[in-house]
């Protein structure tokens, strides 16, 4: 059965859609460039309701220790996810800093970058596969951009690992069958404009997940 993360939820009613749906996950995006943007103390409130159903995830790009420590003390996420050019000894100063487990994202174009994975398994306790992002993107994901799937296909990976970039209701039940993910990762492929989530698409996306 493939588990799914909802991210860069922002209001009760997407974050209800996702829970309700049966997301294992729920993210956080603290990164103020980005549509999605929510600051921890406001994340903590909406979030709350999440606990015990779904474990939370605090996005982040090349965070300070100060945002860090805020993430950790307010928000208290489960997970912190690295989406910048953190490096493998950061994501291990992340987990002391902070007491969360770490997912490290890491932007694919070629084989190689997924080769790339294997300096991360002994430092976090997921990793995550999303497209690179057009050159003229501010943003490090979220742009609704994929890559080829094919290049997980048979890949066995020491962490569990979640495929994201370009997923929405309509091709997630192809991209998991191409690549086996065990975990997916959704944002702007349930959105009805950039930042803005739509609870039926969420739903949409999470009934069509493959079950077997």
């Amino acid at each position: 059965m493939t588990r799914a993360k909802i991210c860069g939820l922002t209001t009760p009613e997407t974050l209800d859609a996702a829970l309700t749906g049966g997301a294992a996950f729920v993210g956080a995006v603290v990164f103020p460039k980005s549509p999605r943007h929510i600051d921890p103390l406001h994340a903590a409130t909406l979030f709350e309701r999440a606990r015990n159903r779904a474990q939370v995830v605090a996005v982040t790009v090349d965070a300070d220790d100060a945002l860090l420590t805020e993430i950790a003390l307010i928000l208290k996420p489960d997970l912190i996810q690295l989406h910048g050019s953190e490096t493998p000894e950061r994501a291990a100063q992340v987990r002391t800093l902070t007491g969360a487990g770490v997912i490290r994202a890491l932007s694919v174009r070629t084989a190689a970058d997924i080769d790339a994975a294997t300096a991360w398994a002994p430092v976090v306790d997921r990793l995550m596969f999303d497209a690179k992002p057009p050159e003229c993107s501010a943003l490090p994901g979220g742009v609704g951009a994929s890559f080829d799937w094919s290049l997980l296909a048979g890949r066995t990976f020491d962490r569990p690992w979640f495929l994201a970039g370009g997923l929405n209701p309509a091709n997630i039940a192809e991209a998991v069958r191409i690549t086996g993910a065990p975990l997916v990762d959704v944002s702007s492929g349930v959105e009805s404009a950039p930042g803005v989530k739509d609870p039926a698409l969420i739903g949409a996306f999470l009934s069509a997940l493959p079950t077997d």
